[in-house]
């Protein structure tokens, strides 16, 4: 099955509002921050707005349904892909580029004694060390070991890669928020029946808490895909359309089984709108999930893959 990408050969970016609501009752629990809890702000008319979720959030939520924990591989329709798999010293998985949050520039994956990434890196990218950064030659790299992140972004800061100048921003961004937000105020207790007035700080006693939900008449998932910047990558029309095609998989993958973003925060799609090209229809998860796999064929068919797809390295510290 494949997909009509005509519409989108000129246009600089792709954005998708996805209207969200409560599955169940009106409150949300948004997403907290160590040093200020939520996120309550004023909007460019007065109204309080609200960060229900983060973009560095949203990345790792749209990563997290490309991969199949249980088998420690892609989801089926993503398979092919190439990326760096980490073993312990008992040769079982530990990580992974796809689940480690700086991708390529895991710390798993560079600072360990296994440097077979990190040597490669640095031959591949030698001719960089001096002078301007080659975007394209690095788009080429990425993408040969750790094709997800040339979507989400990477910054491989270390000194003896470029003087840790090699840095590529996001493609794909997301981030949801909550207009005219209330409060919305509860509580509770948890109990020790055994000794209710228990030392608290060893865990025992019974414990009174309070906590912040909020209400709001619009919540909203907003969805960027910089098509410009792919293609400034300059790989050409079958490296283009896998990544948008990865892109929305990864966007329709969320609105589908990826909003239960906290226990007291599991949101569903009211609507759906692409705002930008207007009248460009999103595809459905099932029909990108029947075109990637020939995506991938046709790529890893111009030799822009690391062959075996996977990159395997040993975790021990140095």
């Amino acid at each position: 099955m494949s997909i009509d990408f005509s519409a989108l050969h000129a246009a600089p970016r792709l954005l998708i509002d996805a209207e969200l609501q409560p599955l169940q009752g009106a409150r949300f629990q948004p997403t907290g921050f160590p040093d200020l809890g939520a996120a309550v702000y004023d909007g460019p008319n007065g109204n309080r707005l609200l960060l229900v979720e983060s973009a560095q959030s949203m990345a790792n939520r749209m990563e997290t349904v490309c991969w199949d924990a249980p088998n420690d591989d892609w989801v089926d329709a993503l398979k092919g892909l190439p990326l760096i798999k980490v073993i312990d010293n008992q040769g079982k998985p530990l990580t992974n580029t796809v689940q480690e949050a700086h991708r390529l520039n895991s710390a798993y994956v560079l600072e360990g004694k296994d440097q077979t990434v990190f040597d490669k890196l640095k031959a591949e990218l030698a001719d960089m060390d001096e002078g301007a950064v080659d975007l394209k030659k690095l788009a080429a790299v990425v993408l040969r070991y750790d094709a997800n992140a040339l979507l989400h972004g990477l910054f491989l800061a270390k000194k003896e890669l470029a003087g840790g100048r090699l840095r590529l921003p996001r493609v794909v961004s997301s981030f949801i928020e909550a207009e005219d937000v209330n409060l919305a105020q509860s509580g509770g207790v948890k109990n020790d029946h055994v000794n209710p007035s228990g030392d608290t700080a060893k865990g025992f006693g019974n414990v009174p808490y309070s906590r912040s939900d909020y209400t709001a008449p619009k919540i909203t998932a907003y969805f960027n895909i910089d098509l410009a910047q792919i293609r400034g990558f300059g790989l050409g029309n079958a490296v283009e359309q896998l990544l948008i095609a990865l892109a929305l998989y990864k966007i329709r993958a969320v609105l589908d089984f990826g909003l239960r973003l906290r226990t007291a925060c599991d949101l569903d799609v009211k609507k759906l709108t692409v705002t930008r090209p207007t009248g460009w229809e999103l595809p459905e998860r099932n029909t990108l999930e029947a075109a990637i796999p020939g995506l991938i064929a046709a790529v890893a068919a111009e030799g822009r893959f690391a062959e075996p797809r996977v990159t395997q390295v040993s975790w021990g510290k140095k």
